[in-house]
């Protein structure tokens, strides 16, 4: 799962990031910065994103493509199609669409349902270029104030929304990296190119975190850090205070796993 959302960095840059789901946890993969506040980013940055990607992944991946209301474009949409991708991105309550010959604005299917409850349209043909056919979802989730509108290429409405709410696990990434742990948001770095240096330091620094915190969990140092009756921490939070622990005390602090580069050949870190 592949999950893209953008987020603001430094003084008046944003960051658009792709970010692989891997055990509840949303790891950084390839971001771009640029100048300019947090807002939706050119479709065509998102789509030079994909692109990287695709030229990561080995051949034949499945990829389930996770965004936001900015991620809905047509563009993108037929080139992850292209890609062979299945994908659930959110958008707009103003999106036009058509099915069955009715053009229709998405609002229109919200006014038509209640909370805990979904409507799925198939076969839907999007804005007035009639891009299609996709899936067209409204889905109002107990407990919200609205409903949430999709588009997808899955076959399921309920798969596409299973999927969907994992994409908030990114949220997760972009508050550890900023408020609760790097505070890059308060860097005074307005140079995209230096902010995405500065990216790729904090990147990598977060993995070794969350890999510290796999190690708090697994070596039982949560009794030691935190309390024996449970634990509310995140592996990042877990990281940084098994981090902190390790350099009051003066002890050796476990800075080894392995990234592998290219075939049979491993770097130790």
């Amino acid at each position: 799962m592949l999950v893209m959302d953008g987020s603001v960095v430094g003084r008046g840059c944003a960051a658009l990031m792709i970010h692989v789901i891997y055990k509840g946890r949303a790891l950084p993969l390839a971001w771009r910065v640029r100048q300019g506040p947090k807002g939706h980013f050119p479709e065509e940055l998102h789509i030079a994103l994909v692109d990287l990607m695709r030229a990561c992944l080995p051949e034949g991946t499945q990829v389930v493509f996770l965004g936001d209301g900015e991620c809905d474009g047509t563009t993108l949409q037929e080139t992850l199609n292209e890609a062979g991708w299945l994908y659930a991105c959110r958008t707009a309550q103003s999106t036009v669409a058509t099915w069955e010959g009715e053009t229709f604005r998405l609002d229109t299917l919200g006014a038509c349902i209640k909370p805990g409850t979904l409507i799925a349209l198939q076969e839907v043909k999007l804005t007035r270029d009639a891009y299609g056919p996709v899936m067209v979802l409204s889905c109002w989730a107990k407990g919200y104030q609205e409903p949430l509108y999709m588009v997808s290429n899955m076959d399921a409405a309920e798969e596409a929304c299973r999927y969907y709410q994992k994409r908030f696990r990114i949220e997760t990434f972009f508050s550890d990296q900023k408020s609760r742990g790097f505070h890059l948001h308060k860097s005074h770095i307005s140079d995209p190119q230096r902010l995405a240096r500065l990216l790729s330091a904090a990147c990598l620094a977060y993995i070794w975190i969350v890999y510290l915190g796999s190690v708090c969990a697994r070596d039982g140092w949560i009794r030691i850090i935190h309390r024996m009756q449970r634990c509310d921490l995140s592996l990042f939070q877990l990281g940084m205070r098994l981090l902190e622990y390790f350099l009051n005390e003066e002890l050796p602090i476990p800075v080894q796993f392995y990234v592998t580069i290219e075939p049979k050949k491993i770097v130790r870190w």
